[in-house]
């Protein structure tokens, strides 16, 4: 099995990008290549289920929070769901879940997009 495995809907407002596996230094290239594939135009809102991601290292956090901070200037934004434990504890070690809006699942993420 891969380490990493992305797959990505077009919802109306948003694009659903789906993170199976562990986001480190092997796979982060990869990740960030994905991101720039999937989203429909730079200024898209991305949420990211993160239900199924295991692992994440630094080389990974560092590509959330650069693909945040592009949406954002581009005028979209950007959300995590269902973030599991171990990158749960980096995103509080780091602060990040104050810079990033973390949901619990996939439908308040989407259902926030709403409200902005």
């Amino acid at each position: 099995m891969p380490q990493l495995m992305l797959t990505h809907q077009h919802l109306p407002g948003a694009t659903l990008i789906s993170v199976v596996g562990d986001l480190d230094i092997s796979t982060c290239g990869q990740m960030d290549t994905y991101i720039q594939q999937a989203r429909q135009e730079p200024g898209d809102h991305l949420v990211f289920d993160m239900t199924r991601m295991t692992f994440m290292d630094s080389s990974g956090l560092r590509v959330l929070v650069n693909t945040h901070s592009f949406s954002v200037q581009q005028g979209g934004s950007m959300r995590l769901a269902g973030v599991q434990r171990l990158p749960a504890r980096i995103f509080e070690i780091t602060g990040v879940d104050r810079l990033i809006p973390v949901h619990a699942t996939v439908a308040d993420a989407l259902a926030a997009l709403e409200l902005d």
